[in-house]
């Protein structure tokens, strides 16, 4: 008899990538308030954010091995209260010490959901017959949307940013505690454990494939976040109001994209995805290098968003099933790798326009995909090892 689909876990899973992109894109919508209350420069707030991006990064390598121990179960509704108090803290800064504080432990949080949230989507996927990744990060994009609406209306309220933050805060941590109820744990038995082989481990080699295609993917989605705007208005001449259309063009695809990506990878597979997913970004993202028209540019980074969409769920998935001992801690590297390359992205393509244009330096970019597209190979399902207990997908 077939056993019953874990729906609930996968609601509950919904309901942590929404809260995550909520708490994070209300943060990001209040920037300019936590900037002018504690009196920094743009430099100095730059500085800051490789700080929250650091603490991120340690944060995904200290919940990865927490995972494997502790189990999904408990440590993702930690992670969620750990966020949830972290909120209450950029709001209240009133220098650039404190808020460096603030931007620490902020960061330490978000870095910690982000692996436990995806380490649980990978164990829900597993009890499902069909991918069902996607649409976890499509939910993250809708949780940043609403938080969007929120800042608005707050912000246009004049509501202190404390109030705001610290709101969001508690309303994190009830959603977390309540939600937890209903989550999975991914830990195996311990006779499946001790039945596995030793080499049934991954090869290191292999995380590290996953892991730089990851790079390359969220390096060219960092760019568009921060570049994709700019380029409409000062390469292509727009106005402000339109040169939005840029992103927003891209960010829509982008969330359309995953929810439908779950849906063909059960029909192609995950390399397919990779492949020539990463190949229509490539081509959207030249046609924007090459495009002299605004409209043919915003149809660009549309098709780039469409592309990118559906590529990193599938490393993820990759990553966390290549162990179900070490899950987590696979895991924690690949997000790890990818989030360091959605920082340094538009780092890098901001360094490059010293020397060549705007829209030259999205060569980068485009030349990523390209690889990607090459080295997509690396997700096709291998043979399990003997001795190893065959997971459901």
């Amino acid at each position: 008899m077939t056993a019953p689909l874990p729906r609930a876990a996968r609601v509950a899973t919904w309901v942590y990538f929404t809260l995550n992109g909520f708490a994070v894109g209300l943060w990001v919508v209040h920037i300019p308030n936590v900037e002018r209350a504690t009196g920094i420069s743009h430099s100095a707030l730059g500085g800051l954010l490789l700080v929250l991006g650091g603490a991120a990064f340690i944060g995904m390598q200290v919940a990865g091995p927490l995972a494997d121990r502790w189990g999904q179960r408990k440590l993702l509704p930690a992670a969620g209260v750990l966020l949830g108090i972290a909120l209450f803290f950029p709001g209240l800064a009133d220098s650039w010490w404190t808020l460096g504080l603030a931007l620490l432990f902020f960061g330490f949080g978000n870095g910690t959901i982000d692996v436990a949230m995806n380490s649980h989507a990978v164990i829900v996927e597993r009890a499902y017959p069909r991918p069902i990744m996607a649409a976890f990060h499509a939910m993250w994009s809708i949780g940043g949307a609403f938080a969007a609406v929120v800042g608005a209306a707050t912000l246009g309220a004049e509501l202190p940013t404390a109030v705001t933050l610290s709101a969001c805060g508690v309303f994190t941590i009830v959603v977390s505690l309540v939600t937890g109820r209903f989550l999975m744990d991914g830990r195996p038995e311990p006779e499946e454990t001790t039945a596995e082989a030793p080499s049934a481990k991954p090869s290191t080699k292999l995380v590290w494939l996953l892991g730089a295609i990851a790079f390359a993917m969220m390096l060219a989605e960092g760019v568009a976040n921060d570049w994709a705007a700019l380029h409409a208005e000062d390469v292509l001449g727009t106005s402000t109001s339109t040169a939005a259309f840029a992103y927003g063009s891209f960010a829509v695809a982008m969330t359309v994209g995953r929810f439908a990506t779950d849906r063909v990878a059960a029909l192609v597979g995950p390399v397919a995805i990779v492949r020539y997913g990463a190949a229509l970004a490539a081509f959207g993202l030249t046609l924007v290098v090459f495009s002299p028209w605004v409209w043919l540019a915003f149809t660009g980074w549309a098709l780039f968003g469409l592309g990118l969409s559906g590529s990193v769920p599938q490393l993820f998935s990759a990553a966390g099933n290549l162990d179900q001992r070490s899950s987590g801690a696979l895991m924690a590297r690949v997000v790890g790798l990818g989030y360091v390359g959605l920082l340094a992205g538009p780092a890098l393509i901001g360094g490059l326009t010293h020397w060549i244009p705007l829209n030259v330096a999205f060569l980068v970019p485009v030349v990523l995909c390209l690889l990607a597209v090459g080295f997509a190979n690396v997700l096709a399902p291998r043979p399990v090892p003997t001795g190893e207990p065959v997971t459901t997908r």
